[in-house]
């Protein structure tokens, strides 16, 4: 296993803090390297690569390169035992948690992608209509599960890769001022979420390379 710090390739928004969060909540000290996706700065032949798909985050660790969200978190939390367990050790509770990541991950976020994409040949009340119906129809999807699995985190009482999925898109739809009374699972746990010092040292705002909208 590597000595060497951790890189984290990543961007202030967007799924790049999914991993931060991770890596906050287990404790791994790592460098910050921004790729400014904005100025195409992911199909650089420096960071191509790093990651052929040019994609972001890459977290290079252990003398490897990672990448995509959901395996990272995973190999962070089977490589560093240590509390808190993101991944639950119980089945159905474990298939619950990566249920409601990837309803974000695989469901929201995709198609949120290519309709913002399309902006301009949408328009934009357009655009925003159709991303507020997608976050809604995950949402919905999201209090069902919680409301049979919720403690005071999305699972029970301990924080799992579920919460760590879900605070990012909480606050996009924020962004996007989304009402999100009907929500008040979803609500309630990203309040508590959004004071854990993890969560708040992750935030965008707190990045080196965050730009005011």
């Amino acid at each position: 296993m590597s000595l060497n710090k951790p890189i984290l390739w990543n961007f202030y928004r967007g799924a790049s803090w999914r991993v931060r969060i991770a890596l906050a909540f287990k404790k791994i000290d790592y460098e910050y390297k921004s790729v400014n996706i904005d100025k195409g700065e992911q199909f650089t032949k420096e960071y191509e690569n790093i990651n052929p798909n040019n994609e972001i985050p890459t977290l290079q660790i252990d003398g490897f390169n990672l990448t995509q969200t959901m395996p990272i978190i995973e190999y962070l939390d089977e490589t560093r035992p240590s509390e808190p367990k993101l991944i639950p050790v119980d089945s159905y509770l474990r298939c619950r948690a990566r249920s409601i990541a990837e309803i974000v991950n695989s469901g929201m976020q995709p198609y949120q992608k290519v309709i913002k994409r399309l902006g301009k040949e949408l328009g934009e009340e357009e655009k925003n209509a159709r991303l507020e119906l997608s976050t809604k129809k995950a949402f919905k999807a999201i209090e069902s599960i919680l409301a049979e699995t919720s403690g005071k985190y999305c699972i029970g009482d301990s924080i799992t890769i579920a919460d760590i999925f879900l605070v990012p898109a909480v606050h996009a739809a924020r962004l996007q001022k989304i009402n999100l009374n009907h929500y008040p699972t979803i609500s309630r746990i990203t309040d508590r979420l959004d004071q854990l010092p993890e969560v708040i040292q992750t935030h965008p705002k707190k990045q080196v390379d965050f730009q005011q909208s």
